[in-house]
């Protein structure tokens, strides 16, 4: 019975040592990806009012 823990254990190592690698390089990918949009978004200014968007506020306040 204790054979079979130690096999059982080994294989667990291995498929752990198997995954690592392709788990490292899904980071490296995703992490480029995410600093990426980030700037995106930072180089978008945001909410603006304009003339369109005011009359629409004027609109719903019945003005």
């Amino acid at each position: 019975m204790k054979h079979n823990n130690t096999n059982l254990e080994r294989r667990g190592l291995l498929k752990a040592l198997a995954m690592a690698p392709a788990a490292a390089g899904v980071a490296a990918i995703a992490t480029p990806a995410a600093a990426t949009s980030a700037k995106a978004e930072a180089k978008h200014s945001g909410y603006k009012e304009t003339d369109h968007v005011r009359s629409y506020y004027a609109s719903l306040r019945g003005q």
